[in-house]
């Protein structure tokens, strides 16, 4: 089911990119006519990976410095948190979780701009955010997040398009879904000879490839119990370079943009100390190990970057004997506080 869904992701981002354009052209409209002096991303998860895209893209793109913001802030300490001028963007598949959906409702009503891009567009989260745009990822069965967190991307993609009102990035949301489906056709089955007998693993990318080491990671420890960690190619040295030796399997996501030379680089050291280092890269790399599709914009790359490995995750996490459908001590709707 895992593999079926996250093969249905071209499709449900079609559906999206075909709905709901005029609630982005009024996003886009109120977010560039306010001044915000914080922004903020609220999510857990794979949502929280999302999140981290949009808010790479709102960054790079808009020049809004965008934080993560700890829930427990609002849920547990009860922090008397300054909400004017505010935007808090929440992506949530299920919008249920009461520790996003409790924030959201305590910056709106104190004044900030609230989103909420979820594929339950009934949720309590839809109907706590001013702003409330669905997924259109339809309902997701599998307990590992594919077309949802695909969907998720595409939608913060687009909450920055609307935004900025650029018609490079837009016309290149209209190409993915063509992108997607050629992404799925990516053969990584060299991967899955080196992961299958692996214990653990070092899952790298730096920039706007970081987000998707986040959730390769997250995907690899969900379906395939392999215990894997994320690191921005910066932070290697700075103290995981410990864990190294012969063998040690390492993928690195080499995406288009100003980070690719960097990880290029620590491709070739890390082989130099022996890791078996598993790069993913575009095809114009040689001495890449996995093909990694490109999309119409190099912004847009992490999200055809994702569907090419969500199918190798599947595929591993049958080689490595278990079901990819159900996690062991795992559930669909995860509820914290």
């Amino acid at each position: 089911m895992m593999l079926k869904e996250a093969l249905s992701a071209a499709d449900c981002v079609a559906l999206q990119l075909a709905s709901d354009g005029e609630a982005y052209a009024e996003l886009g409209r109120k977010l560039r006519s306010t001044s915000f002096s914080t922004a903020l991303t609220i999510a857990r998860g794979s949502s929280d990976h999302a999140c981290a895209y949009a808010a790479y893209l709102i960054m790079a793109r808009l020049g809004r410095v965008v934080a993560s913001l700890p829930m427990s802030l609002v849920t547990l300490n009860k922090s008397p948190l300054i909400t004017r001028d505010t935007l808090a963007i929440s992506i949530s598949q299920s919008g249920q979780s009461p520790d996003v959906v409790e924030p959201i409702r305590y910056f709106r009503d104190g004044g900030a701009t609230t989103v909420a891009l979820v594929n339950d567009i009934e949720s309590p989260l839809a109907h706590a955010a001013e702003f409330a745009i669905p997924l259109r990822a339809g309902k997701e069965q599998s307990v590992a997040a594919t077309k949802s967190f695909i969907t998720s991307m595409v939608a913060g993609a687009r909450l920055v398009a609307a935004w900025q009102n650029d018609p490079e990035l837009l016309a290149g949301l209209e190409a993915l879904p063509d992108s997607l489906r050629a992404a799925t056709k990516e053969d990584w089955s060299s991967a899955i000879e080196v992961l299958a007998p692996a214990r653990n693993i070092m899952v790298v990318g730096r920039g706007i490839s970081f987000p998707v080491a986040l959730e390769a990671s997250l995907k690899f420890k969900e379906t395939s119990a392999l215990q894997a960690e994320a690191f921005s190619g910066a932070e290697i040295k700075h103290g995981p370079m410990a864990l190294i030796e012969d063998g040690y399997p390492l993928v690195i996501f080499a995406t288009r943009g100003p980070t690719q030379a960097g990880l290029l680089q620590l491709a070739t050291e890390m082989r130099g100390r022996g890791a078996r280092v598993l790069l993913a890269a575009p095809a114009d790399v040689a001495e890449r190990d996995l093909t990694l599709p490109v999309a119409a914009t190099p912004d847009l790359d992490p999200i055809v970057a994702i569907q090419a490995f969500y199918v190798m995750a599947a595929q591993l996490s049958a080689a490595r004997g278990m079901d990819p459908d159900a996690p062991r001590h795992l559930s669909k709707v995860t509820k914290t506080n």
